[in-house]
């Protein structure tokens, strides 16, 4: 049976809610998002642990037993539920329809090439890309100590400033750096330390999750979140979030639009990724496309035009420069399935897990206090 499709929370208890509930549980502003209140505190240390969805860790509560026993509503992740996206709307405190990064890879308006968001292109500025002021930049503005502790190969990226400028970086490539440097961080306050745990995501891609592998990562990195709480002075909270979940999708779920070529009628350029498909279709060619898409997936994926996705809310206040990002035709996929292309995404046909759907096993996140 397919499950109904996550209304994302914006202004409430999304995951670009999470820093202006920080502000305000620091008193930097006053009205915070009234889905979530967080207590005061002199440091806030914001765990983000790639590809924990909330339907996981409930699943897999026993093989993470730190992580369950902490207290929490889940929140949402924005549309597309995908790392470049979700990192963004919690660095700067926006929708996917204001910050303007609409998933895995999106067109670059005006021209047939995609922009991909996490390897990003040096032609393209981030800076103006992403033109609005961080959430991360309004709290170092107000005297709030801000750092990112990530890998140091993040440092300087298209994706870090876009989504996390305002905010020091320092660098840790292991988890020891990693809780050594937060600890450092948090002795002063007022700050927020954002860091980032990304090897669960990439277990789950290249195994699936409940694979092995995954629940051997899941338990290391339950473990480490237990070490970083203790580490901690008794001042300072440590919020733990994910950006999406993920779902496994056998071969046999897999749609590849190379071997069937009526899928590419119409479509000048294929973007977004293999669970939220960014169609982008020649002159006159939409209602075409829509018709070929709804008739060939039928149930198995909703299937709408760039206006009735933002007409549903899927990416929040949509500004003008960001909207001919967005595909003209969009395909959030139910259940299982991907839509692939050997051609253009080589890559996707090694993987196992998935992500960027509006599934509940995609859009719900922990957010969890400890």
């Amino acid at each position: 049976m397919t499950q109904p499709l996550v209304v994302p929370a914006y202004a409430d208890r999304s995951l670009a809610d999470v820093v202006p509930a920080i502000s305000e549980a620091f008193r930097v502003t006053r009205h915070g998002p009234a889905g979530l209140i967080l207590p005061d505190a002199s440091s806030y240390v914001v765990l983000l642990i790639d590809g924990l969805g909330e339907r996981l860790l409930q699943r897999y509560a026993h093989v993470a037993p730190f992580l369950s026993s902490l207290s929490g509503e889940p929140g949402t992740a924005g549309v597309p539920s995908t790392t470049a996206t979700s990192l963004t709307s919690l660095g700067t405190g926006l929708a996917p329809g204001q910050h303007g990064l609409v998933g895995y890879t999106a067109r670059v308006p005006g021209t047939n090439h995609l922009l991909n968001h996490l390897t990003w292109d040096q032609e393209i500025d981030p800076e103006q890309w992403q033109p609005h002021r961080t959430a991360f930049a309004a709290l170092a503005d107000a005297g709030v100590s801000v750092v990112n502790v990530n890998k140091r190969y993040f440092d300087g990226s298209g994706l870090t400033v876009a989504a996390h400028r305002g905010a020091a970086f320092v660098g840790a490539d292991l988890v020891g750096e990693r809780i050594a440097a937060v600890v450092e961080a948090a002795a002063q306050g007022p700050s927020l330390i954002y860091t980032y745990e990304g090897d669960l995501d990439y277990t789950g891609h290249r195994h699936g999750v409940a694979s092995p592998e995954w629940l051997q990562q899941l338990a290391a990195i339950d473990s480490s979140c237990e070490q970083l709480r203790e580490a901690l002075p008794s001042s300072a909270r440590l919020l733990i979030v994910a950006d999406h979940g993920m779902v496994d999708s056998p071969v046999d779920s897999r749609i590849d639009v190379d071997q069937e070529s009526q899928l590419r009628d119409g479509v000048s350029l294929f973007g977004g990724e293999a669970r939220f498909r960014h169609l982008y279709c020649r002159p006159g060619a939409l209602e075409d496309v829509l018709a070929t898409w709804r008739e060939r997936l039928a149930d198995r994926a909703t299937v709408l035009s760039r206006d009735e996705a933002i007409g549903r809310g899927w990416f929040g206040p949509v500004d003008a420069a960001v909207a001919p990002r967005l595909g003209d035709v969009m395909v959030a996929c139910h259940d299982d399935l991907t839509i692939v292309s050997s051609k253009d995404f080589p890559l996707e046909q090694l993987m196992v897990g998935f992500h960027g759907s509006l599934t509940a096993d995609e859009m719900e996140i922990p957010i969890l206090l400890a």
